[in-house]
């Protein structure tokens, strides 16, 4: 596929270039972050901080780089006085758009973000692409917003066929989704571990042993969509627990996993407090676990793990489309009752449960039952879903039994 894809968070980027003079993209390497600000004002003056000229400038002179706005500054979390440079010229003279900067890192986790540019600039997350918007279909991910309608209609929900596996393996980075094979998916991973490890880890903390913090990947993508325990996780990879915490922290703030929080529905309620570990890319974790084909996966038992992996690489999209009234959490408690998903938007409530099997039952729907009556019986909650790979029927009030199909199309005709 030789045509740029219009990406969904274009729309949100023209919009803030319109009223703030900064606009932060930041995700993942070849998540797409530099197309996107290229394409989106290809006239504009633009500077990576991977040439290694532009930022032996960045380093001695940031203030050189800034001066003539607009600009568009590439890989910004390499230097971070030069947003301190970018701060002083907004103050000198604030214009809608002067600045739009990217960078391969979490800003924010960084601790740069509340020291420079807080009230001057909105931050964008650009995820990987998932298979909806990478097959651009014009539908895009509404479905999902149907759910929080008071007059929800299951049977306008949509069925199609749909291949996870397939989506599983490829992921959502651009490259890997143009290769047509297991065995180029995995040199592109191979490579793709290895500069991370090589280059973008080495920029956000020194590391000693990189074979160490191979280790603590691999047994982490293990642990894809389970509750994480941080002091069995560094007992298995063999480190000090605040050397594996330290590793964690560089994975996210290298874009490379989510830590997803549990929602707490009252103060009464007892909870598990743990997170959940996701990889923002299914491929990359998929690989990093060990599986390279369909047959690795096919032989698993953790089948539904990887498959609540993969409708993840859905959801970060949905929520990175509107960050400001958005949220994605989990939910479980101590009796064991538990909900995979709870997505909220301006305060309303969705629970997902994801199965892989083809029928429903009430009994799949019982950590949503016991989530519903946590919240109570508020205008907060709005519809409870177990997404299958069977038909959609009710299964209650405001509760459903839907096909997950459409969340990853069959994949095989799009190759």
């Amino acid at each position: 596929m030789n045509t740029v894809i219009t990406r969904w968070l274009t729309a949100q980027l023209q919009a803030v270039l319109k009223v703030l003079p900064v606009a932060v993209i930041t995700g993942a390497r070849q998540t797409g972050k530099t197309t996107l600000v290229r394409n989106i004002r290809a006239d504009r003056p633009y500077f990576t901080l991977d040439e290694i000229s532009l930022l032996d400038q960045a380093e001695w002179d940031p203030d050189s780089l800034c001066t003539h706005p607009p600009v568009t500054l590439d890989e910004v979390q390499r230097v971070p006085k030069l947003l301190l440079a970018v701060k002083r010229q907004v103050d000198r003279k604030r214009n809608a758009g002067d600045f739009m900067l990217t960078g391969s890192a979490n800003l924010s986790l960084l601790g740069l973000v509340s020291e420079s540019l807080a009230g001057r600039a909105a931050y964008l997350d650009l995820p990987p692409f998932c298979p909806r918007e990478w097959l651009r279909n014009p539908q895009k991910l509404t479905p999902l917003d149907s759910l929080f309608e008071n007059n929800f209609d299951y049977r306008r929900w949509p069925t199609e066929n749909g291949d996870w596996l397939a989506w599983l393996l490829r992921g959502g980075y651009a490259p890997v989704l143009q290769l047509d094979s297991d065995q180029a998916r995995d040199i592109w991973f191979s490579g793709y571990s290895q500069s991370y490890l090589e280059r973008d880890l080495r920029q956000l903390s020194d590391v000693a042993s990189l074979p160490d913090f191979r280790r603590l990947m691999a047994l982490a993508a293990q642990r894809s969509a389970r509750l994480l325990n941080q002091s069995e996780l560094a007992r298995d990879a063999a480190l000090s627990q605040p050397t594996c915490h330290r590793y964690l922290n560089l994975l996210e703030t290298g874009y490379l996993i989510t830590r997803l929080s549990t929602y707490a529905t009252n103060p009464a309620t007892s909870l598990i407090k743990a997170k959940k570990l996701f990889w923002n890319d299914c491929g990359l974790g998929a690989w990093l676990a060990g599986i390279r084909s369909t047959e690795a996966l096919e032989s698993r038992m953790d089948q539904g793990y990887w498959l609540e992996q993969t409708i993840f690489q859905s959801l970060q999209t949905w929520r990175t489309l509107d960050q400001a009234n958005r949220r994605l959490y989990y939910w479980r408690d101590r009796s064991g009752k538990e909900v995979d998903f709870i997505l909220e938007q301006q305060g309303k409530l969705v629970a997902l449960e994801i199965k892989t099997s083809r029928q429903a039952t009430l009994e799949d729907a019982r950590g949503i039952l016991a989530f519903r009556s946590g919240v109570g019986r508020s205008a907060r909650f709005c519809n409870g879903v177990v997404l299958h790979a069977g038909e959609g029927r009710p299964l209650g009030e405001n509760l459903y039994a839907l096909p997950w199909h459409w969340l990853v199309p069959a994949a095989d005709k799009n190759r």
